[in-house]
């Protein structure tokens, strides 16, 4: 959509003021490793008593909390799917979560939405692949009230990675 802007950049999701940040989550949403323990860690034990009372969430959809401690207003737990070679549905449930994740930010209000790279780490989904696949299941959205998406890039190899993607 022409209004809405995509960028990259190399930071820590937790210290992105924007109205939402997306927790690359697993199906508990009870906290893990990896972006998902950082964000639990940063928002404070509200965003684990909240996420209690969710009762988990499939692979593919997206859950939402307040932000709790963090600059951002709001969290998006999206579930990623596990990497298992990519015939097991695995690119129609990642770009689930990026369309899930982005309908609840339009929900709630949201303008700016920062996404990690959903089920590259422990997960395993090659990021070669997976890039690609959420800028253009993130440029395609029909965005009414979300006007710029991050992707919160963790290394310099992920940062030039979404910057060649991005127009």
């Amino acid at each position: 959509m022409a209004g809405l802007r995509l960028r990259a950049l190399q930071a820590d999701i937790t210290t992105l003021a924007v109205d939402a940040i997306v927790n690359a989550a697993n199906a508990s949403l009870l906290g893990g490793g990896g972006v998902d323990g950082a964000i639990h860690r940063a928002a404070g034990p509200q965003l684990l008593r909240a996420c209690r009372t969710l009762g988990g969430c499939p692979a593919g959809q997206a859950r939402i909390t307040p932000g709790f401690r963090l600059p951002a207003r709001h969290v998006i737990h999206a579930v990623g799917p596990i990497w298992r070679g990519g015939g097991d549905g695995e690119p129609e449930l990642l770009a689930g979560c990026y369309r899930n994740s982005l309908a609840l930010a339009e929900e709630a209000g949201c303008t700016s939405v920062a996404f990690p790279s959903i089920s590259t780490g422990v997960y395993g989904y090659p990021a070669d692949l997976a890039a690609p696949l959420a800028v253009h299941t993130v440029a395609a959205f029909p965005a009414r009230r979300v006007r710029e998406v991050v992707f919160c890039c963790f290394s310099t190899n992920d940062l030039e990675r979404y910057r060649s993607l991005l127009p």
